[in-house]
């Protein structure tokens, strides 16, 4: 029997596409340590460069697995959709219905597979303690911010609005996937932007004194 030709060449193996899936251990850490540098310091004052030191790594090893660090704050959140992508939604066609739209698109997301992730954490935020900052976090960081920063508003009433804004929002998905309370839980998507987005539009745009 003959052998092969030793000087053959081989076929060459196929070359990997994208971002390197990295070690394990080191993505788990550095998602341990984005967690606790965010629900302890906030969104805006957490650096890349904390987070990295308090895993024990380069920044430069954040960013090649994670990317910026809203991508990070994601990751660590374990939020399934982009904020970045839904908020145009919410604000296509002017402000005049941001309040109905807001409704609208937060249940869609809600009622979708994707939502499923987000009742775990909305589950885990009321027994603790670090996911209830977690959850503030991105919901004033990274929806509220975008939605208010589009509008015309006084800027020392942003805060308020912003907050409540979120206390109606936070509400609808308690009553809605955790409590599970009648007809809430199962009314469709329009009833509610029909009904819960008015009060949301005058949070965001209408007057805000007891007159």
């Amino acid at each position: 029997m003959s052998r092969p030709d030793a000087g053959a060449a081989r076929p060459a193996s196929p070359r990997r596409t994208g971002r390197r899936p990295g070690n394990p251990d080191t993505r788990e850490a550095i998602l341990n340590a984005a967690r606790k540098a965010f629900a302890e310091r906030g969104y805006d004052a957490t650096p890349i460069r904390a987070v990295a030191a308090a895993a024990g790594v380069d920044p430069a090893l954040v960013h090649h697995y994670f990317g910026a660090k809203e991508e990070l704050f994601r990751a660590a959140m374990a939020i399934p959709v982009d904020p970045a992508e839904l908020v145009p939604r919410v604000l296509a066609g002017g402000p005049a219905e941001v309040g109905e739209r807001l409704v609208r698109t937060f249940l869609t997301v809600w009622d979708s597979p994707a939502g499923v992730a987000a009742v775990a954490l909305l589950r885990s935020a009321v027994s603790n303690q670090w996911t209830a900052r977690l959850l503030r976090e991105f919901l004033t960081t990274q929806i509220l911010r975008r939605v208010v920063a589009q509008l015309d508003l006084d800027p020392a009433e942003v805060p308020l609005r912003g907050a409540l804004v979120a206390t109606q929002i936070a509400g609808l998905a308690m009553m809605r996937y955790v409590i599970h309370l009648e007809p809430v839980a199962s009314a469709s998507p329009d009833t509610l932007a029909a009904t819960i987005g008015p009060t949301l539009q005058r949070y965001l745009t209408g007057p805000l004194d007891a007159a």
